[in-house]
């Protein structure tokens, strides 16, 4: 990553806690002194002491006052980040979905033939990946990552398959086998929290006027 990337990376996070930590304050939520200073002390326990500490944020271009605003702001937007994670359903649409996934594009065509030819889905899913037998499981919208992948996944009736979809992953034809509200997995779960993390700081700063101060 190069250091302008690598700026652009911080500059993100730094608008998104800031949105955050705001909204965490609109809602309320208020971080007191005492607070503050059980967590100050908690972190200085946890790195070796005060003066380890104190190292710390010299070392970073910090002093006491701006620390412990830097603390307060984060403990908001950590507060305001599990307000919206937790507003998440556990239960969604979701569709259970099998897939026959190739490394090239011309074994996929050659695939997609057979399949229009009369061939069994399941039966070529498994000869191409006997271990999981092409099985994807339930998923709900986003979980593919890949946007195409997904909205024609979720433009699938059950019972059809797809064209042929080319991913970072390789080529893929996917089939829909069921459809309905279904609870979501654990990893499912966190990624539909991450997004609807990334959808609430998206909208808020699609509203908010941000100012860059040198």
């Amino acid at each position: 990553m190069s250091e302008e990337e690598a700026n652009k990376v911080v500059l993100e996070d730094l608008i998104a806690q800031f949105l955050l930590a705001q909204s965490a304050r609109e809602a309320n939520f208020n971080l007191t002194e005492p607070d503050l200073k059980s967590r100050l002390d908690a972190l200085a326990e946890s790195i070796g002491g005060a003066e380890a500490l104190s190292a710390w944020q010299s070392a970073h271009g910090y002093d006491n006052a701006s620390f412990k605003v830097a603390l307060k702001r984060s403990a908001e937007a950590a507060w305001m980040r599990d307000k919206i994670i937790a507003d998440v359903p556990t239960t969604v649409e979701q569709i259970h979905v099998r897939q026959i996934l190739t490394y090239n594009e011309e074994d996929a065509r050659a695939a997609l033939e057979q399949l229009q030819a009369g061939a069994d889905f399941d039966e070529m899913a498994a000869l191409y990946d006997p271990t999981t037998f092409g099985e994807l499981g339930w998923v709900p919208r986003g979980y593919l990552l890949d946007a195409k992948a997904d909205e024609t996944v979720f433009a699938l009736q059950v019972g059809a398959y797809s064209d042929v979809i080319a991913t970072d992953a390789g080529f893929h034809i996917f089939k829909a086998l069921e459809r309905g509200n279904h609870q979501l997995t654990p990893d499912a779960l966190l990624t539909v929290q991450e997004l609807a993390l990334k959808s609430w700081v998206s909208e808020q700063r699609a509203k908010s006027e941000i100012v860059l101060v040198p």
